[in-house]
C-alpha cells in the first residue's frame, strides 16, 4: 500500500457514491431475478431470513442487484491567494447509463490534465470503486485506463482509501467513516439521513437531490480527512465550492 505522504491533495479525485435497488420491492423483481437473489443471498444469510426483506436491505449494496443514482466528486486546487479550496461537482439521475457516461467523460478530462492523479474516498477500494466498474461493464461503457486495475499490484492502483490508510496493516478492522471523522475532530458528515434511508427518499420521496447533498457531505468528509492525515489545515467552508 502507498505511502500517506505519496499523495497530494492536488493529484486526488475524491468521490463517494449513493446506490439503490434496481427495482423498488422484492415483488418487482422478474421471477428469473427474484431466484438469482435468493440463491446469491442463501450462500451468505441464515437459512430464516427472508429474501424479500434481505432485498429491502441489501440489494442496494450489491452491483448485480442495484444501480447507481449519484456520483459526488471533489477536487482540490489553490486560489490566486495561495489558499487550499475544495470544488464539488456531482452527477445525479434516474438512467444510470448517463450518468456513468458523464462521470467516466468528466474523470477522463481530470486524467488527462492531471496524469499522476489518484481516487480518493472512504471505503472505495472494496466498494465504490468496483461498483462504479462493475455497473460500466454491465451498462456496456467501456472501462478507462484509470479504473482497469486486474492484475495490478496493490501499489500500482491510482487509489487513497482512507479506510484502508488508517487500518495501518490491521486488515481485520472496519471503521465508518462517521466514526473516523469523529475521531479525528472533523464535523460528522450526512446529519440529515443515513444509508439505510437512500432507497427510501429515493423511491418514497422521489427526492434525489437531498440524496444528492447527503453524497457531497460524505466527499467533504473524506477531503478533511485526507488532510488530517496529511498534517494540512482543514479546509475551510467558505474555501468549499460546488458547481452547478
Amino acid at each position: 500500500m502507498a505511502n500517506q505522504q505519496s499523495y497530494k491533495p492536488e493529484h486526488l479525485l475524491v468521490l463517494d457514491i449513493e446506490t439503490v435497488p434496481q427495482y423498488s420491492s422484492f415483488e418487482e423483481l422478474p421471477e428469473p431475478w427474484k431466484v438469482l437473489w435468493t440463491d446469491k443471498i442463501s450462500k451468505t444469510m441464515p437459512e430464516n431470513f427472508p429474501a424479500p426483506e434481505m432485498y429491502e436491505q441489501r440489494a442496494g449494496i450489491q452491483a448485480e442487484f442495484g444501480k447507481i443514482i449519484c456520483i459526488s466528486t471533489g477536487f482540490f486546487y489553490t486560489d490566486k491567494a495561495g489558499r487550499l479550496c475544495f470544488r464539488l461537482k456531482s452527477y445525479a439521475q434516474d438512467d444510470e447509463k448517463k450518468l456513468l457516461t458523464e462521470f467516466s467523460a468528466k474523470a477522463e478530462s481530470f486524467y488527462k490534465a492531471n496524469p499522476d492523479f489518484s481516487f480518493a474516498g472512504h471505503n472505495i477500494k472494496e466498494f465504490d470503486i468496483p461498483y462504479i466498474s462493475r455497473r460500466m461493464m454491465i451498462n456496456q461503457i467501456p472501462l478507462p485506463s484509470f479504473l482497469q486495475f486486474s492484475g495490478k499490484k496493490p501499489w500500482e492502483t491510482n487509489l487513497a482509501d482512507t479506510m484502508q490508510l488508517w487500518k495501518f496493516g490491521d486488515y481485520k478492522n472496519y471503521t465508518s467513516l462517521k466514526l473516523l471523522a469523529a475521531c479525528l475532530g472533523i464535523a460528522t458528515p450526512k446529519d440529515d439521513i443515513d444509508g439505510s434511508r437512500v432507497k427510501e427518499v429515493y423511491y418514497k420521496e422521489k427526492n434525489l437531490p437531498r440524496i444528492v447533498e447527503y453524497c457531497q457531505k460524505d466527499v467533504i468528509a473524506a477531503a478533511q480527512i485526507f488532510l488530517r492525515f496529511q498534517n494540512l489545515p482543514l479546509l475551510a467552508q467558505e474555501h468549499i465550492f460546488i458547481a452547478e
